[in-house]
Formats: C-alpha cells, sequence, structure tokens
C-alpha cells in the first residue's frame, strides 16, 4: 500500500510539473505575442486591408457578408478608420474625431452618432489586432495563449480575450485574434455576444505604414445627402 501512495505521490508531482512547464511555456509564447504587437504599435502609421465581415445571427440560423476595404491611419487628433463596403450594397463607415459616420449613397443619407465620453474605448476596439499594443490588452482582458492555427496559409498565434469590465462583457463574451506574428497584426478576429450571435472578420492583402490619400477618410456626398443623427 505504502509503494502505491508513493507511486501515486510521484505520478501527482509529475503531472503537476508538467502542467507548470506547460503553463510556463504557454506564458513565455504569449509575451512573445504581446511584445511582437507592441513594436507593431510603436511604428503603426497607417494600414490598409481587404476584408470579409460575417455577421451571424443565432435566432435565425443567417449569415450576412459585407466585403470591401478598410482604412486606418493615426495622426495627431487620435486614430481614423474608414470602411469602404463594396458588397452587398455600397456604403462608407468614418470614424474620426470621435464621431462615427455611416454613408448610404442609395438613399442618399449620412448617419451620424457621436462616440462622447466612450471614445477612448470605442479607439481601443478599433485598432485591436492594428496598431493596439498588446500589453495594453492585459488591462482590458483576461488573455489566453491557445497555440497556432494556419489561416490563409499564415501560421498565426490564436488569443482569446475575455473582458474584464462588466459592460464589455455585456458587449462581447469573449473576443478570438488571430495574430500573424511576422508583423504583429491580426489576420482575423472573431467577436460573440452573449446572445449567441458573433461577427467573423477576415482581412487580407493588408498593407502597413504606406500612405493613404486623404480621400479614403472622407465620405463621398452629394449635394442630395441628408444627416440624420439618432439620439439615444
Amino acid at each position: 500500500m505504502k509503494r502505491i501512495l508513493l507511486f501515486c505521490t510521484f505520478l501527482l508531482l509529475g503531472l503537476f510539473a508538467l502542467a507548470l512547464a506547460a503553463n510556463a511555456q504557454q506564458n513565455g509564447e504569449l509575451d512573445r505575442v504581446l511584445s511582437r504587437m507592441d513594436a507593431t504599435a510603436d511604428a503603426f502609421k497607417t494600414t490598409q486591408a481587404d476584408f470579409v465581415w460575417d455577421q451571424y445571427q443565432r435566432v435565425v440560423d443567417e449569415h450576412d457578408q459585407q466585403k470591401g476595404t478598410v482604412y486606418f491611419r493615426r495622426n495627431a487628433k487620435g486614430t481614423e478608420m474608414a470602411a469602404d463596403i463594396k458588397e452587398p450594397d455600397k456604403k462608407y463607415v468614418l470614424f474620426s474625431e470621435g464621431k462615427v459616420q455611416m454613408y448610404q449613397p442609395s438613399i442618399e443619407q449620412v448617419t451620424q452618432y457621436s462616440a462622447g465620453k466612450n471614445r477612448e474605448a470605442f479607439e481601443s476596439f478599433l485598432v485591436l489586432g492594428f496598431g493596439g499594443r498588446g500589453h495594453d490588452l492585459v488591462r482590458q482582458f483576461g488573455v489566453k495563449y491557445l497555440g497556432t492555427e494556419m489561416v490563409d496559409g499564415i501560421k498565426t498565434a490564436k488569443l482569446e480575450l475575455t473582458p474584464k469590465q462588466p459592460k464589455v462583457a455585456s458587449m462581447f463574451s469573449r473576443i478570438l485574434l488571430w495574430i500573424d506574428p511576422a508583423r504583429g497584426v491580426s489576420v482575423q478576429q472573431q467577436f460573440f455576444e452573449p446572445s449567441g450571435d458573433y461577427r467573423l472578420a477576415k482581412y487580407m492583402n493588408i498593407k502597413m505604414n504606406e500612405r493613404l490619400p486623404d480621400s479614403a477618410f472622407k465620405l463621398k456626398t452629394t449635394s442630395k445627402t441628408k444627416i440624420v443623427s439618432p439620439q439615444g
């Protein structure tokens, strides 16, 4: 009996040591990924990428896909983002100086919202995986390294983010990022809502720190365009 107990004790200690070693290795890999994202953030000026956004609604079991090109740039006023949505319906989305605007040419309307006091939080989500610092994530999320995964021929580091703030957790129960370790940017993102809905975003043809035209950050409105600002 004593030999059996001794064997079990050594077995448990061995398993515990293996678990500690695996955890240390995961923490080391996570720190390397976050440090690479930090370096990318320090040098970040602009990013341009083609995208496919897939919004899934669990209740009706439907997918709504949008395709286009997204632009990011950082200047003295903060971070700007513009999305030129080309399919299935033409739309332009612009975030600049704390204001979100969506232009729908088909109805000649711009719908605009103010980020207000939530501007900083909005910008942090905006640059999640695109110019945001890696180690800043651990202040806002529980960050877990899930190993590597191939995405469109790229061996990515997969991270799971769990929001620490209840307000954020009420919007997103968890977030997955697939980071290209060579460039320190995300090539895929998935945002899960408590309802079971999610948005999967894939980014291709990523170009970093190339000069972007100012026109990319301007809505192509006409004299007929009306502007509405919903309240609430």
